[in-house]
């Protein structure tokens, strides 16, 4: 439990472990809210269904990254505490014990709610014995024509080394046996054991519809399929037993960019070196084979704390095929982004629209491709447009944007595509992507040494009657078609000079290596970004203390006040000065979907900070600073969240937002946020959440419900601008 603080001791004073919680437990804290998304029977079953797996597939990452760096440090001798006084041990220990019980949990919540619940309706997730005959029929000819042929089996022995096993693949471990009598060579002893793996092909549909038919929702497991064909893979051997598992390999690995003499063979050898990184984790069934085990936990070599037995599924990934199905009554209802106000003429030129004010675009309720996409679209086919300029940190596999700048460089076009090669986990795509458009003549820059480029910008530079106008769009999120349905993210559109004139200057700081150090509106990290925010809040505390000064009410709804929306907070600067301005007297709203280290609430330290998370249908995902400049409020959005990679190592851009009414647009997505009941979260000073009770039917309906819904009255004239 948190005590008091003294709030006479400086915060310069007090330990670290009273200022901030453990990074790794709040990040598990953040994925046991995804978790109740799947246990809360208020959200459709099919979604409940991808909650596991959405559950299940950040866990995955997790221990790619954050217990694989662990493991690093470990390995490296690397001592260093955390904020709250843990070794690297330590927090594995911790990590352990929490993953354990969200595992059971999780398995519970499938086992007990989900499965019985989809049976209910009519969707089957069987064990081989609960097929019919006819089934088992169809099973023998589905074997025969698609595995047969696919599956390898590799047994283990001198003259078979133990094979490699790719990261978050499953495979079936075998255990064989000769049959009395025959050796598998003269030498061999009569009834040898003998082990081999079974790798579960990844192309084909981990759950696999037994028949046909569209209405036919009866599966069964690969896995189980395999092993009940186990003996047409081997022949004459005697199966002893047959278990299946899966690994997970250490994605933390490390680089020297410093020496490096080319960035794009740098992280070719990197995606090398991560396939064949060590294993960190091994997946177990339920009453695993203890000797096999034994065996892989020394093959693999790996420690008794690496081997998680999994109560249930062992990848709860799979489930995402019976999210597919797709039945409307156990589904979201259907949401179709809807095409801004401002660009429902889908004839006018896109930039004449921009040069009469500034848009702001609110993703997923307001449509990406009728914006965005559009946007590019026009600039590449505009013969008035001389370049184009765009960073690009994730796109989708098949990206709109690909052709479109290929054919606006084949129409001589001066195009510029900063590709950031050390996107986690899309390396191998942003490496083809850069090839593929350096071979169409676009110019094509890797990012910066040291810095990852993640900021969401672009560039068109059009002539025009009176000269060159810049246009932009600065955003929180990817240049992805995909997620762009998925997340919440914003974007301005506009061609003020005093914006676009110092994007120009970021660019140039990509491409060029201009030492601009003096950006007045855009917040450019690790430029000006931390000082900026500094000021910010230093700014909030000079009103806070002119307010009281002038018998501020404390209930004033319009007191000296900042609002702040983001994914995770972490930065340690950020947070003592957060503490600060608290502690002055400024009301602090914090809006954290994931994880958090700083502790809201303390008495003496943080007692005028509030701290919600909002999960649900949609991954929040917009960055929303509001700083309420004693009545004439200031708003900014951009890719950078509080923590000290993105303000420090990583190259960000925030943009303010000017027009009152764009900004009136961001005070109701904050004020909407703020006031859930339905899907938002209230953390306390030990880092645990309190999900919000609606108190009244109207507090039924969550965030994301009246956002479409208000994005749609909009759109149909029902009501005015929100």
């Amino acid at each position: 439990m948190n005590d008091t603080v003294d709030e006479n001791t400086p915060i310069s004073d007090l330990p670290n472990e009273v200022l901030f919680l453990n990074r790794e437990a709040s990040w598990l804290e953040f994925n046991r809210r995804v978790l109740h998304e799947a246990l809360d029977e208020r959200t459709p079953l099919l979604e409940r269904v991808a909650f596991l797996a959405i559950f299940n597939s950040n866990l995955d990452e997790f221990f790619q990254k954050r217990v694989g760096g662990l493991k690093r440090q470990i390995n490296a001798g690397v001592t260093t505490r955390t904020v709250d006084g843990l070794t690297a041990q330590e927090q594995l220990a911790l990590i352990r014990s929490m993953v354990l019980e969200d595992l059971q949990t999780q398995a519970d919540c499938f086992e007990q709610k989900v499965k019985p619940a989809l049976a209910e309706e009519g969707i089957h997730l069987l064990k081989w014995d609960e097929l019919t005959e006819e089934e088992k029929q169809f099973t023998d000819d589905y074997f025969e024509a698609n595995l047969f042929p696919v599956l390898t089996p590799l047994a283990v022995d001198p003259g078979h080394p133990f094979p490699f096993i790719s990261n978050l693949s499953t495979s079936l471990g075998v255990i064989l046996r000769y049959p009395d009598g025959v050796s598998r060579h003269d030498d061999a002893e009569t009834g040898e054991i003998q082990f081999a793996r079974v790798k579960v092909p990844r192309m084909l549909p981990r759950w696999v519809k037994l028949g046909e038919g569209g209405e036919n929702y009866r599966f069964i497991h690969l896995e189980d399929l395999i092993y009940q064909y186990l003996d047409r893979l081997f022949e004459g051997m005697i199966i002893e037993d047959a278990m299946p598992f899966r690994i997970s390999r250490n994605a933390d690995v490390e680089r020297d960019e410093e020496d490096a003499e080319d960035l794009l063979e740098l992280v070719e050898q990197e995606l090398r070196e991560r396939r064949f990184a060590k294993v960190i984790r091994l997946e177990v069934p339920t009453n695993p084979n203890e000797k096999m085990v034994r065996f892989l936990i020394e093959e693999l070599e790996l420690e008794e704390s690496d081997v998680y037995i999994m109560p249930s599924e062992l990848d709860f990934t799979d489930l995402w095929l019976i999210n597919g199905l797709g039945i409307p009554k156990l589904s979201n209802k259907p949401w179709s982004p809807q095409t801004p106000v401002r660009l429902t003429d889908t004839e006018a030129d896109i930039f004449s629209i921009i040069r009469g004010g500034d848009i702001l675009v609110h993703h997923p309720y307001e449509s990406f491709s009728s914006s965005v996409e559009r946007f590019i679209a026009a600039a590449a086919r505009d013969p008035k447009v001389v370049a184009i300029k765009l960073t690009l940190y994730r796109t989708a596999k098949d990206s709109p944007f690909i052709p479109q700048l290929i054919r606006a460089a084949e129409e001589g076009k001066q195009v510029v595509v900063l590709v950031e090669l050390s996107a986690r986990f899309d390396e191998e795509r942003n490496v083809q992507l850069a090839q593929t458009l350096e071979k169409a003549g676009i110019h094509v820059v890797y990012g910066l040494v040291g810095l990852k480029t993640h900021t969401k910008t672009a560039l068109v530079v059009r002539q025009e009657t009176e000269g060159m106008r810049s246009y932009c769009h600065i955003g929180t999120g990817n240049y992805n078609s995909k997620t762009a349905n998925l997340y919440t993210d914003l974007g301005l559109f506009t061609c003020k000079p005093h914006i676009t004139g110092e994007l120009t200057q970021v660019f140039h700081f990509l491409t060029g290596r201009s030492l601009k150090r003096d950006f007045k509106h855009l917040l450019v990290a690790p430029i000006n970004m931390k000082r900026r925010f500094y000021e910010l809040i230093d700014r909030e505390i000079t009103h806070t203390v002119a307010w009281k000064e002038r018998g501020g009410d404390p209930n004033d709804p319009n007191r000296p006040r900042i609002i702040a929306k983001m994914n995770s907070l972490e930065d340690r600067g950020i947070c003592r000065k957060l503490y600060e301005a608290s502690r002055a007297g400024v009301k602090i709203d914090l809006n954290v979907r994931g994880f958090c280290c700083l502790k809201p609430g303390v008495p003496g330290l943080s007692d005028n900070i509030k701290l919600i998370s909002v999960i649900g249908r949609f991954l929040e995902h917009e960055r929303i600073y509001h700083f309420h400049n004693d009545g004439n409020p200031q708003y900014f959005i951009g890719s950078a969240d509080w923590m000290y990679r993105n303000l420090n190592n990583r190259v960000e851009c925030i943009t303010p937002i000017e027009e009152p009414s764009l900004q009136k647009k961001l005070w109701h997505i904050l004020e909407t946020l703020f006031n859930d009941h339905r899907q938002a979260w209230d953390m306390d000073a030990n880092g645990k959440y309190t999900q919000r009770v609606p108190q009244d039917e109207s507090q039924e309906i969550g965030t994301h419900d009246i956002l479409m819904d208000a994005t749609r009255r909009e759109i149909l004239g029902i009501t005015g601008k929100a």
